[in-house]
C-alpha cells in the first residue's frame, strides 16, 4: 500500500503538528531560522482543519504524536531520552511517551489472552490487574499464575496495532522517496534503506513469540553479568499477541527522586548502564536496541532490570571489531587510526584522502574530551559530524542504525542520571577488555581454527571440485572471459586446500 494516497497522511502530519501547537513547539526547540518558522507555518496553516485534535490535556508535541500514531510515538520515546538535542523543555513532555499512553480496556485484554492462550483468564491467573503500563505498542499487566503463585507481567499487544503500524509505514516510504527525489545529497543516506530496516524492526516488535525468544537468549547471554537482570520468559502463557514474564520489582529509571530517596547512587547506575551496552554490542553482538528509561529500572540492590525486548540489535563479529577499534581510537585521540578503520571497512570511498578525513574527524572529536557532559551541545556535534560524512561520501549504513541509534539513546539515559557522565572515560575500560581478547595474536589464532573447522566440513568435496574444474579446463570454453575465470577458481580451489592443510597442522601443533 505504498503510493501517492499516502499524501493524505502526509499532509495530515504537518496539519497536526499545526493544529495541536506541535509545530511552534518543535521549531523552537531546534531554533530554527526565521524562513524556515515561515515556511513551515506556510505550508501547515492552510491544512489545519485537516489535522487530528489529538487529547487536549496532553502538552502540544505529545498531544501531536499521540494522535498520529504508534510509528510517530515511537519517535517521540527517542527523542525524549536526548534533552541536549530538544531542549529540557520538550523532553520532559515526550517522557509520557515511554509507559504512560492510554490503556485499552482490561477486559479487551482478557479476551484477546482468552482467544490466545485457549483458557479463561481466570484459570490461568488467580490474579489479573488493571494496566500498570501502556505504550505504543502493547500494554502491560500484572498477574499471579494460579499454579504457583508466582508474580508475572502479561504484555497484550494493542488490538489493530499491525494495520495501524501499516499506515504510518506506508507514508514514511513516500516521504522518503520524496526527499530522495527533492535533495539529491541525502541519496547517499538511503532514507528508503533506512525505512525498511525501521519496518523489519517493527515487524518483530508485533510478533510477541519473537520478543519471547529474543527476551530468553539475552537472559542466557546476560546471566553472568553483575549488576543485571533479565525476567525469565514462562513459554506455556507466551503466544503471538501474549507474553508472559517474571515479575521483578523496582524503581523506573526515569525518577531521579525515588533512585534518591532508595540511597542509590545515580553516577553508578549512569556508568552501569552505559558499560552494559557496550559489553552486550561487543561481547554477544547481540543488544537491547531499545534502552530509553522507560524499558530500565533499578531494583532495590542496585540491579538494573530490562524490559520490552520488541526491539533487539545484533551485529557480526568483524563489525564489532571495527566498532571497537573506531572508539579505541577516539578514546586515545589516534584519530589517523580512527580513519584508517573507516578506509578498511569501506565506510569511506577509496578515492577521498585520509589526512583530510583524520583532520576532520580531529575536529569532531576535540572539543568533547576533557569536557563534562552538560557543557557539550551534542545537537552541534552531530550537526558538524553529518557535514564531515556528507563532505566523504559515507553512506548510511544499514547494518549499524539500531547500534548507533541505540548508542544515542543510552547516552541519553545515563546523562539522565548523571548530567557530568564523561562517556568516554566510562567506555574505555570495556572497550579496552574487548580489544584484549579480540583483537591481537590470540584472536587470530581462534580465526584461523574457526577457518579450519569450516573447510574441514567441506574437505570431502574438495577431490571432486578440483577434479571437476581441471576437467572443464581441458575442455575450455569459448570464450577467454570463461577461461580466465576457471584459472581463478582453480587457484582458489587450491588456496583452500593448503589453507585446510595448513589448518590441520596448525591445530596438530596446538
Amino acid at each position: 500500500m505504498r503510493g501517492p494516497h499516502n499524501i493524505i497522511r502526509l499532509i495530515r502530519t504537518g496539519a497536526t503538528f499545526e493544529r495541536t501547537g506541535a509545530m511552534e513547539v518543535v521549531l523552537e526547540a531546534y531554533r530554527a531560522p526565521r524562513r524556515l518558522r515561515f515556511a513551515a507555518h506556510l505550508l501547515g496553516w492552510p491544512f489545519k482543519w485537516l489535522g487530528l485534535k489529538g487529547d487536549p490535556t496532553l502538552p502540544p508535541a505529545t498531544r501531536a504524536l499521540t494522535a498520529l500514531g504508534p510509528a510517530y510515538i515511537k519517535f517521540g520515546q527517542v527523542l525524549s531520552t536526548r534533552p541536549d538535542i530538544v531542549g529540557d523543555d520538550l523532553a520532559q513532555q515526550l517522557k509520557y511517551l515511554q509507559d504512560k499512553l492510554p490503556p485499552f480496556p482490561t477486559e479487551t485484554a482478557k479476551a484477546m489472552i482468552e482467544a490466545e492462550l485457549g483458557a479463561p483468564v481466570s484459570e490461568l491467573f488467580s490474579e489479573f490487574s488493571e494496566p500498570v503500563a501502556a505504550a505504543s505498542i502493547a500494554q502491560v499487566h500484572r498477574a499471579r499464575l494460579a499454579d504457583t503463585g508466582e508474580d508475572v507481567a502479561v504484555k497484550v499487544l494493542r488490538p489493530g496495532i499491525e494495520r495501524a503500524f501499516r499506515k504510518d509505514i506506508d507514508a514514511f516510504y513516500l516521504a522518503a522517496r520524496w526527499i530522495e527525489r527533492l535533495a539529491p545529497f541525502s541519496r547517499r543516506l538511503r532514507p528508503v534503506d533506512v525505512i525498511t530496516h525501521f519496518e523489519g524492526v517493527v515487524a518483530g516488535e508485533l510478533d510477541l513469540r519473537l520478543e519471547s525468544s529474543a527476551a530468553a537468549e539475552f537472559a542466557a547471554n546476560t546471566a553472568k553479568d553483575e549488576g543485571f537482570q533479565v525476567p525469565k520468559t514462562v513459554w506455556s502463557l507466551s503466544s503471538r499477541n501474549v507474553m508472559t514474564l517474571g515479575w521483578a520489582e523496582g524503581i523506573g529509571l526515569n525518577d531521579n527522586a525515588l533512585i534518591d530517596a532508595a540511597g542509590l547512587d545515580r553516577r553508578v547506575l549512569g556508568a552501569r548502564v552505559l558499560q552494559l551496552f557496550l559489553n552486550h554490542a561487543l561481547r554477544d553482538g547481540f543488544f537491547h536496541a531499545d534502552m530509553h528509561q522507560g524499558n530500565l529500572k533499578v531494583a532495590a540492590n542496585g540491579d538494573i532490570i530490562a524490559y520490552d525486548f520488541g526491539i533487539m540489535g545484533r551485529i557480526d563479529e568483524y563489525t564489532r571489531r571495527v566498532y571497537a577499534e573506531i572508539l579505541m581510537g577516539f578514546i586515545r585521540k589516534d584519530y589517523r587510526r580512527v580513519a584508517e578503520v573507516h578506509f578498511e571497512a569501506g565506510y569511506v570511498p577509496p578515492d577521498r584522502d585520509i589526512d583530510d578525513f583524520a583532520r576532520a574527524l580531529r575536529a569532531v572529536g576535540e572539543p568533547i574530551f576533557g569536557m563534562e557532559a552538560s557543557r557539550i551541545s551534542m545537537a552541534r556535534l552531530l550537526s558538524y559530524l553529518f557535514e564531515v560524512t556528507e563532505r566523504f561520501g559515507m553512506e548510511t549504513r544499514t547494518e549499524l542504525i539500531l547500534l548507533q541509534r541505540t548508542m544515542v539513546v543510552v547516552e541519553g539515559v545515563a546523562r539522565s542520571l548523571d548530567p557530568h557522565i564523561n562517556i568516554w572515560q566510562v567506555a574505555r575500560p570495556v572497550v579496552e577488555r574487548y580489544i584484549k581478547e579480540n583483537i591481537g595474536p590470540k584472536a587470530l589464532i581462534r580465526d584461523m581454527m574457526k577457518t579450519v573447522r569450516v573447510m574441514a566440513r567441506f574437505g570431502p568435496k574438495l577431490p571432486a571440485l578440483v577434479e571437476a574444474q581441471l576437467i572443464r579446463m581441458d575442455n575450455p570454453p569459448t570464450t577467454a572471459a570463461r577461461s580466465r575465470n576457471s584459472g581463478r577458481i582453480l587457484r582458489w580451489l587450491l588456496i583452500v586446500g593448503l589453507s585446510v592443510a595448513a589448518g590441520y597442522g596448525l591445530r596438530g601443533i596446538l
